[in-house]
C-alpha cells in the first residue's frame, strides 16, 4: 500500500475516531457538554499536530530519529516557570488565576530562552547543532532540579497546584486559549512555508545540503524557531507529553515508508491525533479519571525509545 493510501487511512481513522469521541454516550445537557467536547478535540488537533510537526523538523535538522525537542529543555522550563510563579506569588495570584495571562508568560519566556539560547550558540563559526542540543540537556536538567528543589520548599497546598501542572491534562482546556493557540499555530505556519522546500535536503545532512546550495545555517535557526514557538504553545496549552513525538514520528516513519517530508509531516501529526484521542478516550472511559493522557503515552513512549536504542545498538 503507498503512502498516500496510508495518509487517507490515518486521516479516516482520526477523523472517526474524534466523532466517537465527541458523540460518545452524549446525552443530559447537551448545549453545554457537546460544546465542551469539540473543544477538548480541537485542542487534542492543535497539541498532537504541533508536537508531530516541530518534532519531525527538529529530527530533520539533527538528522536523528532519537532525539526530539524536548532535549532542549522546554519542558523542564515550563515547569520551572510554573512552580517560580508559585513560589514567588502564590496559587492565588493573578498570573495562575488567569489562564490567558499565564498561557502567554508561559510563551513569551520559553520562546525568549529559545531565541537567546539560538543567539548565543551560533553566534560563533564553531557553534554546531550538536553543541546546542547538549547546552539544551545541561540546562533541562538544571532547570528540573531548580524546580524540584522550589517545590521542596513551598507549602503543602501550593505544591498540589505545582504538581497539577506537571501533568498535561485536555479536561480543563480554556475556550480562548485554544483560538489564540490556533491564531498563533496558523501564523507560524505561514512562516514555516518559506523553508518546507529546504527539509528534503536537509535530510541528507550537513554537507550535502551545502553542496546543494541551501543556505544551511539560516535555515536551520529559523526552522528552530518555529520548532520552539510550536513546542512553546503545546505546553502552554495542555502540558508537558515528553515522549509522544519520538513515538509517532518514528511510527510514521516506519509506517510511510518515504523520506517526502510532507507525507511524513501529515502521517507523523494524524498518528499523533489518534494517539491522543484514543487516550483521552481511554483516560475518560476506562480509567475515569483515574490517570492522566500523559502517564500513559510517556510510559509507551519510554518503552519504544529504549527499543530504539537496543536498536541502534544492534546496527553499530
Amino acid at each position: 500500500m503507498g503512502y498516500k493510501k496510508k495518509t487517507v487511512i490515518l486521516a479516516i481513522i482520526a477523523l472517526l475516531l474524534a466523532l466517537l469521541y465527541i458523540f460518545y454516550e452524549l446525552s443530559g445537557n447537551i448545549g453545554y457538554i457537546l460544546p465542551r467536547r469539540i473543544i477538548k478535540v480541537v485542542a487534542i488537533i492543535l497539541t498532537g499536530g504541533a508536537i508531530a510537526f516541530s518534532t519531525t523538523i527538529f529530527m530533520t535538522i539533527t538528522n536523528n530519529r532519537i532525539l526530539t525537542p524536548s532535549v532542549l529543555g522546554l519542558d523542564s522550563l515550563y515547569l520551572l516557570i510554573q512552580t517560580v510563579i508559585i513560589f514567588v506569588f502564590g496559587s492565588h495570584s493573578l498570573i495562575m488565576m488567569s489562564s490567558q495571562l499565564n498561557y502567554l508568560v508561559s510563551i513569551g519566556a520559553m520562546i525568549l530562552f529559545s531565541l537567546l539560547l539560538y543567539r548565543f550558540l551560533f553566534k560563533g563559526e564553531k557553534n554546531n547543532i550538536y553543541f546546542l542540543l547538549l547546552i539544551g540537556m545541561i540546562l533541562g536538567t538544571f532547570f528540573g532540579s531548580f524546580t524540584s528543589f522550589m517545590q521542596v520548599l513551598i507549602d503543602p497546598n501550593e505544591f498540589m497546584v505545582a504538581q497539577d501542572r506537571m501533568f498535561a491534562s485536555v479536561n480543563n482546556v480554556n475556550t480562548d486559549l485554544v483560538y489564540l493557540s490556533i491564531v498563533l499555530v496558523i501564523l507560524v505556519l505561514i512562516y514555516f512555508m518559506r523553508f518546507y522546500k529546504y527539509l528534503d535536503v536537509l535530510a541528507l545532512g550537513k554537507d550535502d545540503a551545502i553542496n546543494l546550495g541551501v543556505p544551511y545555517d539560516y535555515v536551520v535557526k529559523r526552522l528552530l524557531i518555529v520548532v520552539a514557538i510550536l513546542i512553546s504553545i503545546a505546553t502552554a496549552l495542555i502540558g508537558p507529553i515528553t515522549f509522544l513525538g519520538l513515538l509517532v514520528v518514528n511510527v510514521a516513519y516506519e509506517l510511510m515508508k518515504t523520506y517526502r517530508h510532507l507525507y511524513i509531516i501529515l502521517g507523523s501529526m494524524l498518528i499523533s491525533i489518534i494517539a491522543l484521542l484514543g487516550g483521552q478516550f481511554v483516560v475518560e472511559k476506562i480509567f475515569t479519571f483515574q490517570t492522566t493522557i500523559s502517564v500513559i503515552i510517556n510510559f509507551i513512549g519510554g518503552v519504544y525509545f529504549i527499543y530504539l536504542l537496543l536498536k541502534e545498538n544492534k546496527s553499530w
